[in-house]
């Protein structure tokens, strides 16, 4: 496999206008600093409003979760995390990738490294992660294009000029899998410091045929020269490599009824075992550089450069099985990714008073070009069902090539918002942003067919925040982003989407934040997401999308966390959503359940023993787009999940995580009809941890 060289240079950041992290100077200590937070209360996000705003002031939903409760929850991936955030879903990602639904919009690409662009198609790591933090409705204002239902912003573990640390950590879990990382920080003077993470991963877990491994490395130096101005230079190399995993097939109920996952194959492999394959590896480089110009004038200039390689090869199930002990009908592919980004990006943040009237004004400037080659290639199986009375795996060669295109992406953006202050009570935020995005590349199968388009959007922004008290804030905000007709990886564009206008997505949301104590919050918000040009996947053909119109998701999200006594912290969530066709109720949003709850609770016993304890309650929903009777419907479940903690000494903790404590039987996540995962079995994790 090619070697992917990944070099993100990003998020040069100013106090203020840092990519979901905050610099500051302070003698001897910190230089850089990722957030405030209490246990599993954050107070603050850099990323929702690109300024350093406490979250009672942003006029829109933003979950966060700390390394605290990363920790606690013993959570290895973006899907261990989200599981415990009401209003987001797990898709199955083809058994390749991370992929989300966000209030009924499904993703792949809207996914960000402290506030910059991570959109290539792969599972990320935790290992060099202080938090995750979830923003929800369209922010294309912050972000530019995608972001429809959401984003998911991962805050990166950053250096410290206070004392010399150093931490390890290893875990077992009873599928096989285990893992080694370590978290060493070294000042290398009163203004410079130095952090080296790095971890390994063995990967099993409870079905017949899965497999791989993944380790990291990420050196981060960060210096302060003075008068203000701060950098920081973080380099990642990532190797992935796995088991492609596409999960169950469906079987027929009842004549007219919705079809159910196979039940009694929990552990079954439907692929072939040694075709199923994926890789990335990735080289990841951040540079920062921000400072003050003048007074209450801060300036930050980002630089991105990116060369991805990655490839995924897969045998799935693409039909439902004709019986209990039937048959299943295979299909294959094979899809090789190439890509290289360049990002350049400047900010200036102004603090001014006018009066009576506070002003902490935005203006930015992005530029983006981003080259990207990709293949579909079939497969020739030595057989094309599987018998599930007598299961033998086919073989698979090289067959004839599906796809095969070249695209170049250029991106110009300006951006501007002011967040205004009427006295104590009364906040304004407003904003545009203005996007050009131009696509152009060539379909190289057959008679090469060039393909391009341009697309110029302007994306609004207006939140309006009413303070009562000060620690009670009430809301009402309006947004837009838009998706261009490439979709989210850009890879290619049909004769007939070159004519058709961007997705638009619009979002009307009202809510209210209580700061109960300064470390307990609780949150409620009332929101309608509308999108219009709609397209999905075809539930009928995995290459191709269907144009169904316009949708619309309503609902209610209502969250507490922090700490109901000393001892006793909680992070806990539910969410209701309405996701459907507008105008048409009969057709319902693909992974989009009903109703979903998620409660977590850590209770310190004694100084040494820590309880945990937490519930994962979610509806049913169905596993693509419901455009028939028939389309497959994954049944409600919940699971419980529990903990305990032992600290031995100052310096080594021990923890069990056990998960899905009363063996629920269950189907977690899905990518279509018939490509279906299973939840695991009763498992649990031994935890060590070591800091010097």
């Amino acid at each position: 496999m090619k070697r992917m060289l990944l070099l993100s240079v990003a998020v040069f950041a100013v106090p203020g206008v840092a990519h979901a992290s905050e610099a500051e100077s302070v003698d001897g200590g910190t230089i850089i600093v990722t957030g405030k937070a209490d246990g599993y209360l954050a107070s603050d996000s850099v990323t929702a409003t690109k300024t350093d705003t406490p979250l009672i002031d942003v006029p829109q939903t933003v979950t966060v979760v700390t390394r605290e409760q990363l920790d606690d929850q013993a959570s290895r991936s973006i899907a261990d995390v989200l599981r415990y955030v009401p209003g987001t879903t797990i898709g199955q990602g083809e058994g390749n990738r991370d992929q989300i639904t966000l209030r009924g919009q499904n993703t792949t690409a809207d996914f960000f490294l402290d506030g910059v662009r991570d959109d290539v198609q792969y599972f990320r790591s935790l290992y060099n992660i202080e938090r995750v933090e979830v923003l929800k409705g369209p922010f294309a204002l912050i972000f530019g294009r995608g972001g429809s239902g959401g984003i998911i912003n991962r805050v990166q573990k950053t250096p410290s000029a206070g004392d010399l640390a150093f931490g390890a950590t290893g875990s077992v879990n009873t599928f096989g899998s285990w893992d080694i990382s370590a978290d060493i920080n070294a000042p290398l003077s009163e203004t410079a410091a130095f952090r080296l993470n790095a971890y390994y991963e063995s990967l099993d877990n409870h079905r017949d045929v899965f497999g791989g491994e993944r380790y990291a490395v990420n050196p981060y130096l960060a210096v302060e020269f003075g008068s203000g101005w701060q950098a920081g230079l973080s380099y990642e190399y990532v190797s992935d490599k796995r088991v492609t995993d596409r999960g169950v097939p469906s079987i027929a109920t009842a004549p007219g009824q919705p079809n159910r996952p196979i039940a009694g194959y929990r552990d079954t492999f439907f692929g072939a075992p040694d075709v199923n394959r994926a890789g990335l590896e990735a080289h990841i480089v951040k540079a920062r550089l921000d400072g003050e110009l003048a007074e209450n004038l801060q300036w930050s200039t980002t630089l991105l450069y990116g060369d991805y390689d990655k490839f995924y090869t897969n045998v799935f199930a693409n039909g439902a099985a004709t019986g209990q002990t039937g048959t299943v009908v295979l299909s294959d592919y094979t899809d090789p990714t190439a890509r290289q980004n360049f990002i350049v990006q400047s900010n200036l943040v102004w603090d001014v008073d006018l009066g009576n009237v506070t002003n902490k004004v935005l203006v930015g400037l992005e530029y983006a070009d981003q080259n990207s080659t990709n293949q579909r290639r079939d497969l020739i199986l030595s057989r094309t069902t599987l018998d599930l009375a007598n299961i033998v795996y086919p073989t698979a060669t090289s067959g004839a090539l599906l796809r095969d295109t070249l695209s170049e992406v250029k991106v110009f953006s300006a951006y501007a918002q002011d967040q205004i202050g009427f006295g104590e009570h009364v906040d304004l935020v407003v904003g545009l942003r203005y996007d050009r995005f131009e696509i152009d590349g060539t379909d190289r199968i057959g008679t090469p067919r060039p393909f391009a388009r341009t697309d110029d959007r302007v994306s609004p922004r207006i939140g309006v925040i009413v303070k009562p008290q000060d620690n009670i804030s009430l809301y009402t905000s309006y947004s837009q982003s838009f998706l261009p007709r490439s979709g989210d990886q850009f890879l290619t564009l049909s004769a007939a989407q070159e004519n058709l206008a961007p997705e638009r997505f619009t979002n009307y949301e009202i809510g209210a934040k209580w700061d109960i104590r300064p470390d307990l919050n609780a949150t409620l918000a009332v929101f309608r997401l509308d999108r219009t040009n709609a397209t999905t996947p075809d539930p009928n053909n995995v290459a191709a999308t269907i144009n169904i119109g316009a949708t619309r998701t309503e609902g209610v999200e209502l969250a507490l966390t922090g700490r109901i006594t000393p001892d006793w912290q909680v992070s806990a969530g539910y969410t209701y959503q309405d996701a459907r066709l507008d105008g048409n109720e009969a057709v319902r949003l693909a992974q989009v359940p009903e109703h979903q709850f998620a409660l977590w609770n850590r209770y310190q016993a004694t100084r040494r023993i820590g309880l945990g304890l937490g519930v994962i309650h979610q509806s049913s929903q169905f596993a693509a787009i419901r455009t028939a009777p028939t389309t497959t419907r994954l049944a409600a479940f919940t699971r419980l999940d529990a903990a305990v903690f032992f600290k031995a000494t100052d310096r080594l903790e021990f923890q069990l995580n056990v998960e899905n404590l009363l063996d629920e039987r269950y189907f977690s996540d899905a990518h279509n009809n018939n490509n279906i995962s299973t939840g695991a079995p009763i498992n649990a994790r031994l935890t060590a941890r070591v800091a010097f």
